[in-house]
C-alpha cells in the first residue's frame, strides 16, 4: 500500500509538472497571436474574405470578447484538439499535421535507431582505449560534428554523396513510380503493407542520408555521454572491488559499467526523440522531405501563422509527453532513481 502511494505521488508530481510546462507553452502561444500585427479575425478569415465573413470569423472565435475571455476559450480549443485553422489548406492544423506527421516520425525513428547505433559502440570504445587514437579521434569527430549547422552538413553530403559519387538520392521520398497506396502516411510502411518490397528498399534509399544528417548531430551527445559515465563508473569503488577479483578489462566494461552508465544515456535519448521532431525542420526542408518540418517551412513562407503556432504547440506537447514517459522508465528501470525519489517505499 505505501508503495503504491509513493508510486502515485511521483506519478502525480511528473503529470502535473507536464502539465503545468503544457500550459506555459500554451500561454506563450496566445501571445504571440496576440502581438502579431494585423487583424487576427482578418488573418483567420483569408485576405480575400468580405467585411462579413471576416465579423462572423470574430464572433465564431470570440475575438470580440474580453482578452481574459479570449484567453479561455483558447485553452478550451486546445484541450478539444483544436489548433486553429490554416489560411492557406483551410483545413484545421490538427488534420494537416496527422497527415504530415508519419512521414516525420519515419524519419526520427530511422534517425535514432543510426544515432544509438553509431553512438553507443564508440563511446564504448574511446570509454575502453580512454587516450589512444581512436578515443582521440572520435572525440575531435563529436566536437567539431556537434557545432556543425544541420543545414550546411545537409547539403555537403547531398553534394558529395549523392551529386559526385551518387550513392544516395539527394532528395524526395521515392524514386519514380515507386509509389504505394497510402495508408499510415510512412512511406516504408506503406510499401510493406503493399508487399512492394521494391518500392520499400527504395524508400530505405532515399531515407538513409537525411536520417544520418539528423542523427550526426545528437550521436555526439550520446557519445560524450555514455564515454563521461562509463570512465567515471570505471573509477568508482565497485569496480575495483571487481577488477580485485581478477576480471578482465573487457568483462568490467561490459556487464559491470555499461549497465550501470545506461540511465544518462536513456534519459538524453528520450529527449532527444522529441528535440529531434523540431530539428527536422531544416532537414526535411533541404531534402524535400514532406513533414512537419516541411509543413511548417512552407507555412513561414506564406505568412501562415496558425499553422506555425499551431505546430509549435503541437511540437512541444510531443516533448513534453516523450520526458513524462522517459521519467516512468527511469524509475521502473533504475532502482536508484526510485530510491531517490521514492525512498525506501519504492523498493
Amino acid at each position: 500500500m505505501l508503495a503504491f502511494r509513493a508510486y502515485s505521488w511521483f506519478l502525480g508530481r511528473r503529470l502535473g509538472l507536464t502539465l503545468l510546462t503544457l500550459w506555459g507553452l500554451a500561454s506563450l502561444v496566445f501571445l504571440m497571436i496576440k502581438l502579431m500585427p494585423g487583424d487576427e479575425a482578418q488573418m483567420a478569415a483569408g485576405a480575400d474574405a468580405s467585411a462579413a465573413q471576416i465579423e462572423a470569423v470574430r464572433e465564431r472565435l470570440g475575438l470580440d470578447a474580453p482578452v481574459i475571455m479570449q484567453y479561455l476559450s483558447f485553452l478550451g480549443r486546445l484541450l478539444r484538439g483544436d489548433l486553429g485553422t490554416s489560411i492557406v489548406t483551410l483545413q484545421p492544423v490538427l488534420a494537416d499535421l496527422e497527415k504530415v506527421l508519419p512521414s516525420t516520425l519515419e524519419l526520427v525513428f530511422v534517425a535514432m535507431l543510426l544515432n544509438l547505433a553509431v553512438a553507443i559502440p564508440a563511446g564504448i570504445i574511446a570509454a575502453y582505449r580512454q587516450g589512444g587514437v581512436f578515443d582521440t579521434t572520435s572525440r575531435v569527430t563529436a566536437v567539431m560534428l556537434g557545432g556543425m549547422p544541420a543545414f550546411w552538413l545537409a547539403l555537403v553530403l547531398q553534394y558529395v554523396l549523392g551529386s559526385v559519387w551518387r550513392v544516395v538520392p539527394i532528395s524526395g521520398q521515392q524514386g519514380y513510380g515507386m509509389n504505394s497506396p497510402v495508408v499510415t502516411g510512412a512511406p516504408t510502411v506503406d510499401a510493406l503493407i503493399a508487399g512492394n518490397f521494391a518500392g520499400f528498399f527504395d524508400t530505405l534509399h532515399h531515407i538513409i542520408l537525411p536520417a544520418a544528417v539528423l542523427a550526426a548531430l545528437f550521436a555526439t551527445q550520446i557519445f560524450r555521454t555514455l564515454r563521461a559515465a562509463l570512465l567515471g563508473v570505471l573509477r568508482s569503488d565497485f569496480i575495483m572491488a571487481v577488477r580485485a577479483k581478477g576480471a578482465t578489462a573487457r568483462h568490467m566494461l561490459v556487464r559491470h559499467a555499461l549497465p550501470n552508465s545506461l540511465n544518462p544515456v536513456l534519459t538524453l535519448s528520450g529527449t532527444q526523440a522529441g528535440a529531434m521532431i523540431g530539428s527536422a525542420v531544416l532537414v526535411e526542408t533541404v531534402f524535400a522531405r514532406q513533414g512537419i518540418g516541411a509543413y511548417m517551412f512552407n507555412a513561414v513562407a506564406q505568412k501562415d501563422a496558425f499553422a506555425v503556432l499551431g505546430s509549435v504547440m503541437f511540437i512541444g506537447t510531443v516533448v513534453c509527453l516523450v520526458n513524462l514517459i522517459v521519467d516512468i522508465l527511469q524509475l521502473l528501470v533504475d532502482p536508484r532513481i526510485r530510491a531517490a525519489q521514492l525512498g525506501s517505499q519504492g523498493q
